[in-house]
């Protein structure tokens, strides 16, 4: 089954606790703080893998997660950082944002990775707290919670030359005749149902040859699944539009060319300047000479170079190889999304404030140093909670508060938590 869209959840590890503790040595009867950090989350990370060329496995799949840091010790030993969770894909998959749509990463080499989402800090322990006025802190820090998002992954195919035409226009024959790829043939329309690879090898070396299911009139608007074919044209060097000349399905070969380029045009406009090959099918039949001369014709009025073929008797099949191996020589890549980051960041600035009300009448204070800090604090902690009160208000969060017009009293949320405020 060729799945080319699927949606993940991905969670990176939390960090680990920091420890509280108190050298215990015999002779040493008030020992200081030594409780180490947490150690760092795991990330999740996507890395584009040439041997695989579905999303089959994420239908199945769709929580992701790291493993989060271990808790700090005495001794000032740090916690283990977690294990990454680095995860296969193919390559050409594009990772977007759900929530926001932004495009994160578009891996389009073997090898190729992205951070989708960073795991959490390792909270500090009771020995980073100590200085000359607070010699016995009792208070360490929270492990950071690691990011999660949802993921919406989706696979453009990566191939040198790309088959198009209506069903039953040959394709997967030709395919199956020049590559070891095996796609379902049969007489009648829409046998592929989803797009076919196949390596084709030629005198010097091999390209990749895809094999795009059917199109039908409307296909830029969805008309039988016409706009998930056409995404994966988008990537190829050069298409060959194949076209039976025979008119079997009792269709015009010059009406059914263009019907297709007009497709093409109506999806996206630079895929109708594509290097573009007319290649009439189905040679070997009577019927099709009169159509093979037309579309000949029409092929030298467009400026488009022409090939008649019969993958049953092999007729011209050869030729069309060769010369399409050659062109790719020359081609360049086709230019698409500009590439991504590969390390996915919080682009916002890091002691950035915002307050808004909510809906209730609470109000919410955002921020990703502030919401940090508030989820490593231990709110059990009574020392812990006034070193938290000590930081907001060193980083404006109780002027910005008053600026918006908050009152004594009012609820006030920071990340997960509720505080009233005093």
């Amino acid at each position: 089954m060729f799945v080319d869209r699927a949606l993940i959840r991905v969670q990176a590890g939390d960090g680990g606790h920091g420890a509280v503790s108190f050298r215990r040595e015999k002779y040493v009867p008030r020992g200081g703080p030594d409780g180490g950090d947490g150690g760092r989350g795991g990330d999740v990370v996507l890395r584009a893998d040439a041997r695989l060329n579905t999303l089959f496995e994420f239908r199945h799949r769709r929580l992701l997660r790291a493993e989060r840091g271990r808790n700090g010790e005495g001794g000032q030993r740090r916690g283990k950082d977690g294990e990454d969770l680095v995860v296969p894909v193919p390559v050409g998959t594009l990772v977007y944002d759900d929530a926001t749509g932004e495009l994160l990463a578009d891996l389009t080499e073997d090898g190729q990775e992205a951070v989708v989402a960073r795991g959490g800090r390792g909270g500090r322990g009771n020995a980073r707290f100590a200085s000359s006025v607070r010699r016995a802190p009792r208070l360490a820090e929270r492990g950071e919670p690691g990011e999660e998002r949802v993921l919406r992954l989706e696979l453009k195919l990566l191939a040198d030359v790309g088959l198009l035409g209506f069903p039953n226009a040959g394709k997967s024959t030709l395919l199956s005749v020049v590559s070891a790829a095996r796609p379902k043939v049969a007489d009648y329309p829409f046998t592929t149902l989803e797009p076919n690879l196949g390596v084709v090898a030629w005198s010097g070396g091999s390209f990749v040859m895809a094999d795009i299911p059917g199109l039908i009139e409307g296909a830029h608007r969805g008309a039988g699944l016409g706009d998930e074919f056409l995404r994966h044209v988008e990537r190829c060097r050069l298409l060959l539009h194949l076209v039976d000349a025979a008119g079997v399905e009792g269709r015009d070969p010059v009406a059914a060319l263009h019907a297709i380029d007009a497709e093409l045009r109506a999806y996206r406009a630079e895929l109708a300047e594509r290097p573009q090959w007319i290649v009439a099918t189905k040679i070997d039949l009577p019927e099709a000479e009169a159509g093979s001369e037309r579309l000949r014709a029409e092929a030298a009025r467009l400026g488009r170079r022409f090939f008649a073929v019969s993958a049953v008797t092999g007729r011209g099949v050869r030729e069309l190889v060769e010369a399409a191996a050659q062109a790719l020589l020359e081609l360049p890549k086709p230019v698409v999304a500009p590439p991504a980051p590969f390390v996915v960041r919080d682009l916002d600035d890091e002691t950035a404030i915002f307050v808004e009300r909510e809906e209730d009448g609470a109000w919410r204070v955002r921020g990703r140093r502030v919401e940090r800090a508030v989820a490593m604090t231990d709110l059990d902690n009574r020392e812990a909670l006034l070193y938290l009160q000590r930081r907001l208000e060193r980083w404006g969060v109780e002027e910005a508060l008053r600026r918006a017009g908050a009152q004594p009293g009012d609820t006030v949320r920071i990340g997960a938590w509720e505080f009233v405020w005093e």
